[in-house]
Order: structure tokens, then sequence, then C-alpha cells
């Protein structure tokens, strides 16, 4: 079979308060339907209840913050909540037949919600997440991670960003949130808005389409890596029953005791004192055998109920994880001593269950799973009697340690606590899974297994003709024209093409130029167009495939497009990218946000032009990402223009507004890091990169 499509390669060369309406009447299309069925009603409808549904969400958090938490359909008069543990796929129903469930089209219907509110005020704050302070935090209300943001599929989502720190821009994304037809809400400054100024901020909204665990992320540099994240759910149906879920989503990450923006400078420290934590807590003793400044915070604690002693015929409880990988540089292998995991979900994506010892979790990959209560002997260990099992997120192998790095400490992965006895303070004493059972090969979960509930049929490609190559320049880093953290590109194989890492402008967003109708954009920018309709397919396929040219590919890349799921129609490992080499799949193939592109091999991804607006694809390694490894996708320009069209566009204004106070605090260098006249010298040493360096993604 050959790929008659636009083929994209990844050039692996390392060298060293504006509330803006997100909705408009350009056509009928603007808005996903809200209130659609799977059925169309029936004209008979007999007698209706006054209002709809509220009821606390299968998985909502039992005791603590957000307990209260309920869906509230209450505008859809006769329906009713039809979710029980035996059976989490159904949603609501009604009397007539109708239902939202697992087989309903999110990308066109959903429920009928209502509009939450919620408020990020962000502030620099010193954080303790394992025993040593990180002095350049960053933060969310004054937790980290950030607080867990909830709504109901079929909600209006409205955020208040409020930036309160000093010396940093921002602007906060919705990490695989669908965004149809709302491009400004994205929240990626240089292309959906400028960054918000300190003591400016910013409305995003936007509506609950899909449903499933996620998180919400800065997008200004690699400023995510000092603490702005946090989790984010979106409440709806299961391809997996169960009777509870943990707490809250579990977020895992690798964690540095400097701020990312000078681990990631060349020539830099690199990240210090690294450890792993989980849901924002870790140990630096267990990671790195220092001794701690501070003290060392509990382990994050998970408990279970065991099968009562009186009842031992009874079903152990099904217990819902939402994992969730928001780190700066590792993939992780995620497991719980003598549990098995149950996937339902990758993404965004209900996915037939499947079960394992392990899950891979690539940067940016969710993962939804179910772990019964029945705690399993394997080889020759036993669970242990005191029911205290080890939780473990261990580094896949996916990148190659720095020169000099120190060797990880044995059981450095061991950073939470299942329990089954809630009073127990002990430390576990169970052993971890045998080798042969968990691999830490840097590998997505197996292609055939993720199956997703809801069908896609992919359709031929409207983008045909074109093949790319890896191109390599290894001269690039520190040239004036592209500053001193410029090493990856991702770029087609035309002839002549020069390799260039994207590098946007934080004070001209591609936002303010949808009526650009010249073709011509800046070359740092990497705007490719797709101009093709609702209903037509693009195909890319990206390769890391770099034997031929004798450079080593660094380690696998966990690629994230943003305003789609799309289709994965292939996934190959150590095989060079050629049409012969070509297989795809076009019958239901795994969908997703986020996928590992193999070290030597290539994905082969489809998405329809849907959704009018310049979308990022990018890797989520945040240096890679930091040194250009990223591009615009512009989707049908012409239509986003008359969406938003510069004149007479709120939407355009508020974007304008945005910038207006971002230029006029960029404006006076006394404002920069460190501060004052120091800001002004660091200008005058470096007119050009002393504020940005990278690429500012």
């Amino acid at each position: 079979m050959t790929l008659s499509g636009r083929l994209w390669t990844v050039v692996t060369q390392i060298l060293s308060i504006a509330s803006l309406n997100p909705f408009n009447t350009y056509n009928d299309k603007s808005q996903v339907p809200i209130f659609s069925p799977s059925k169309t009603p029936s004209t008979d409808i007999g007698k209706q209840d006054d209002e709809g549904p509220r009821f606390p969400p299968p998985g909502h958090a039992i005791e603590g913050p957000g307990s209260d938490f309920q869906c509230d359909y209450s505008k859809m008069a006769g329906w009713r909540f039809c979710s029980t543990p035996q059976d989490r796929g159904c949603w609501l129903t009604d009397d007539n037949g109708n239902f939202f469930n697992l087989t309903t089209n999110y990308e066109d219907f959903a429920p009928e919600g209502i509009l939450r509110e919620y408020l990020l005020e962000i502030t620099d704050k010193a954080i303790n997440a394992d025993g040593l302070i990180m002095p350049e935090g960053k933060i969310f209300n004054n937790t980290y991670p950030g607080p867990w943001i909830e709504a109901c599929w079929g909600d209006t989502v409205r955020i208040t960003v409020v930036n309160k720190m000093k010396h940093n821009g921002t602007s906060i994304h919705w990490h695989g949130v669908r965004q149809n037809r709302t491009m400004h809400m994205d929240g990626v400054n240089g292309i959906t808005q400028c960054p918000i100024a300190p003591g400016d901020s910013f409305v995003y909204e936007w509506k609950a389409t899909q449903y499933g665990s996620s998180w919400y992320h800065s997008h200004y540099s690699i400023q995510y890596a000092d603490g702005l994240v946090g989790p984010l759910t979106l409440h709806g149906p299961s391809s997996g029953n169960f009777e509870e879920a943990a707490d809250i989503p579990l977020l895992m990450t690798d964690w540095a005791h400097n701020s990312g923006f000078e681990a990631v400078y060349p020539r830099g420290p690199g990240m210090k004192d690294e450890t792993i934590l989980l849901n924002g807590i870790g140990n630096i003793t267990r990671q790195t055998g220092k001794s701690p400044t501070e003290e060392v915070p509990a382990p994050y604690t998970l408990h279970f109920e065991e099968i009562p002693a009186d009842q031992p015929d009874s079903k152990p409880k099904r217990y819902l994880l939402r994992l969730i990988n928001t780190s700066f540089l590792t993939t992780f292998v995620f497991s719980i001593d003598h549990h098995q995991l149950t996937v339902i979900s990758s993404d965004f994506v209900p996915v037939k269950p499947y079960t394992n010892t392990s899950v891979l979790i690539g940067i940016g990959q969710r993962y939804n799973i179910i772990v019964e209560a029945n705690p399993i002997a394997y080889l020759n260990h036993d669970p242990p009697a005191d029911g205290n099992f080890w939780i473990r997120t261990e580094a896949a192998n996916c990148t190659r340690p720095p020169p000099g790095a120190p060797p990880r400490l044995p059981g450095y992965e061991t950073n939470g606590i299942l329990r089954y006895n809630k009073s127990s303070t002990d430390l576990p004493t169970s052993k971890p899974w045998d080798r042969s059972l968990i691999s830490l090969r840097c590998s997505d979960e197996t292609y055939t297994s993720l199956e997703p509930i809801l069908k896609w049929q992919v359709g031929t490609p409207a983008n045909g003709g074109e093949e790319h190559r890896v191109k390599v320049d290894t001269n690039i880093s520190g040239k004036p024209e592209y500053g001193p953290l410029a090493a990856w590109g991702l770029l087609p194989n035309t002839f002549g093409a020069t390799f260039t890492p994207l590098r946007i402008d934080f004070n001209n967003p591609t936002m303010l130029h949808l009526n650009n109708t010249s073709g011509q954009w800046p070359e740092k920018w990497i705007i490719t167009p797709e101009n093709y309709g609702d209903d037509d397919w693009v195909y890319m396929a990206i390769a890391g495939d770099t034997g031929r040219t004798g450079v080593p590919n660094a380690g696998a890349h966990p690629i994230h497009l943003h305003g789609h799921d799309f289709a994965l129609l292939q996934q190959a490992e150590n095989t060079f990218l050629t049409h012969g080499n070509l297989s795809l799949k076009f019958d239901n193939p795994p969908r997703r946000d986020v996928v590992l592109l193999p070290q030597n091999g290539f994905v082969v991804i489809a998405f329809k032009t849907d959704n009018p607006g310049s979308w990022l694809l990018h890797c989520h390694i945040a240096t890679h990402a930091a040194e250009g490894l990223a591009m615009q996708i512009l989707e049908r320009r012409e239509d986003a223009d008359k969406m938003w069209p510069f004149e007479t566009s709120p939407v355009i204004e508020g974007v304008k507004r945005t910038c207006d106070r971002w230029n006029e605090w960029h404006g006076d260098c006394k404002n920069w890091w460190p501060g004052e006249e120091d800001g002004c010298k660091r200008n005058q040493s470096d007119p050009i990169y002393s504020f940005q360096d990278d690429s500012g993604i």
C-alpha cells in the first residue's frame, strides 16, 4: 500500500479580566450541537420531569475538596442518570430510548450541561515537594499541583487566570481539549494570544464536548516545569465498570530544584537534584541520597477496602485511577505491586478494556485504569500480610541520561503507597513485578490494544503526493539568527528547504494574522497551510529515523497535536519511512492526542480539517519544544478569518487588548528577570535574546 499524503519528518539533531466569547455565528457549524441525543426523540414523549437530573458523578471525590461536586443537567427535563457500577457506559437516558453513552459521537453531540467557573491565580513561591526547596516555583492558587478542575460532559467551562508573578508572562493550555471553533481559547502564547502580562488577567471559556482525564499547564516556554500544572477531569461514561475512584487524579512528574529556564540553558547546570513526584510529593533521600533541608512530605497514599472477613464470597471493589504524565523530560512505567491494571481509555478516547501489569505513559499522555482490590501472588511472591503495597513510577528507557548524571538509587521509583489498612503507617515490603512481566522499553502501549469504543473509518487524504525526509544542520546552535536555544526542527523535505527551528513572537500571535492572504509567513513560525473541507482528511507521516545521516536519534518523542484527536494509522519502530514499509489501518485505528514517535521509526496520523485555526504540533519533551521541535498547522485560514474578522471581531479586539497590556509591560526592561536595573543590563548585553532565548512555547 502506498501513502498518498503529506509526509513529515522530525529533524532529530542535538546542538548544544478580558472575557472573550468563544462562539460566533459565522456558520451553522460554528459550535458543536450542545443537545442532540443518540436517537431522534419520539413526538409522543409522554410525561416528563420538570427538571433534568443532578448527581455526583462516578469517580468524584468522596471526601475533602470536590466531594460536593455534582453534574447538573437540570435543563434536560425528562432525562435521568443511568450509570451504575454494573454499567458505567451509560450516562443519560429518557423513557423514549434516547441516550448519551459510549456510542454517542462526541465529535458532534453532547448533553446540555451548565456553566462552571474557576479562578486561577498564579504566583511565585518556593516549593517543598520532597524535603529540598525549589526556590523558583510558580504555582496556581498557592498549591502544587494546581487545583483539580472538574466539569461534566456538555458543560461550559470558564476559567479566569490572573498573573501575579513578577517577571514572567504566561498562557494556560487545556491539554487535549478539542477547542472546536475556539482556537483563541487554546492558550498558546505567540499563536493564539499574547502572554498574559504580570498584573493582567484572561478569561478562557470552552465547551466540554469530550470526557475523560487530562491536565492544564502553562505554555509559556518551559514554565510548566516550575510548577504550573494541574489535573483536569471531564466526567462522562466509561468503558470499564467500577465502584469508586482514587480521591484525586495521579499526576507523575520529574522534578528539579532549579528553574526549568536555567536547566535547559546550553552549558548550564541541567536539572539539579532531580527527583520523581507523585501528585506533587517525592522524597529526596530515596531519589538522590541527599540529606533533606526541610521536612520530607508523607508519600502519596491510596486506600482500598479489602473483602470483609465475614463475607469471603464478596466480590472485590474496583477502583478508577486517572494517570497523567506531566513531566519535563521523563516517560514513566506505572505499576502497583501485586495488582493488575485494566486500561479503559487513552487520552480522551475510551477503549475496549485490556489488562496488564503496567502502563507506559509518555509526557502529556493519560490513561484511565481500573484496579481491583484483590492483590495476587506472582512467581514466588505472596502479597504481604500487612496490606501495604508500593505504587511505582519508574523511568522508561526513552532518553539517555545527561553526561555526568548520577545513577538512580535502588527503589527510587517507590513513590506512592496503596494501603488496605488506613491506620497503618508502615512502609511496604512488597516486591515489584518481575522484570519479565514489566518492561522499561520505550514503546507506547501495544497498538492493537488501543481499540476505540466509538469507531472511526478514516477516509482518503485530501493532501496527496508529497514526501518528506530528515534534514539535519549540525552548525545551527548559537548562530545569531537562531539564538542559544535552537537545536530541533520539524520540517518538510522540499528541495532547498533549510533547517529552521520554530520560534514564535510573543508580541505578534498568529491569531492576529488570519487575514493574511499572501501565503507568505515568517520563516521561523513554521506554518503549514491545510485548506480543505470540513469532511476532508489530512495524513501526516512523522519520522525520527536519522540512521541514513549517521546521526543517532536522541530518544522517542511524545508528539502532541492541538485542536484534534488524531487517528494513528501506523506506528513503526526501527523502520525507515518508505512507501514499501507502509501498512496503514483505516478501520477504527487507535486515536489520541499524544503519540510516542519511536526511536528510529515513524508514525502516520490522520485528522479531519474540521476545526479552522492555527494548531500547534510539537514534541512534549519540554527541552525539545523549547529548542524548536514544533510547527503550526494553519487549518482553513480563510474560514478562520471569516469567523474572526480582523476589523470587527470582538475576539480579535480581546486579543489586541491582551497584547497591548503585554507590550506595555514588556516595553520596560526593569520588569525583566531578575528585575530593575539588572533586567536592563541583560537587555543591553543581548538585545535580541536576553528576554526570549528559546522557541517561546
